[in-house]
């Protein structure tokens, strides 16, 4: 197989499992809601108070508990889990290729060298 074939079925396979493995997921409620309203850019102008009158900066709160990551983290392993198991499932195989479409918008991925060269 050509080199640039490769790639492409690979970027491909990535945008899918992105898509359905970790957007589509407990994220998703994470994502939702509000968005504070900054007139710098960078959020150094936004404030939390929380229920013991502490003034967070935005910048500095944790926007996700241990809970929040455990339950995300469960659903990612267990969506990638399932696509594994079910890649050769020609019905699966046409669900995947419907999300595939709606993620082929996204930007190309990129080699993350960081991440490959611990």
């Amino acid at each position: 197989m050509k080199k640039e074939d490769e790639e492409r079925i690979v970027a491909w396979l990535a945008k899918a499992m992105a898509m359905m493995c970790v957007r589509n997921t407990k994220l998703e409620n994470l994502h939702a809601g509000l968005v504070p309203v900054t007139k710098t850019g960078d959020y150094s102008d936004v404030i939390v108070l929380d229920a013991e009158g502490r003034k967070i900066p935005w910048p500095e709160v944790s926007h996700i508990d241990d809970d929040q990551m455990r339950e995300l983290m469960k659903d990612v392993v267990n969506r990638l889990y399932t696509f594994q198991m079910r890649i050769d499932d020609p019905e699966f195989q046409a669900w995947i290729d419907r999300w595939a479409a709606v993620a082929g918008k996204w930007d190309d991925p990129e080699l993350d060298d960081g991440f490959s060269n611990p």
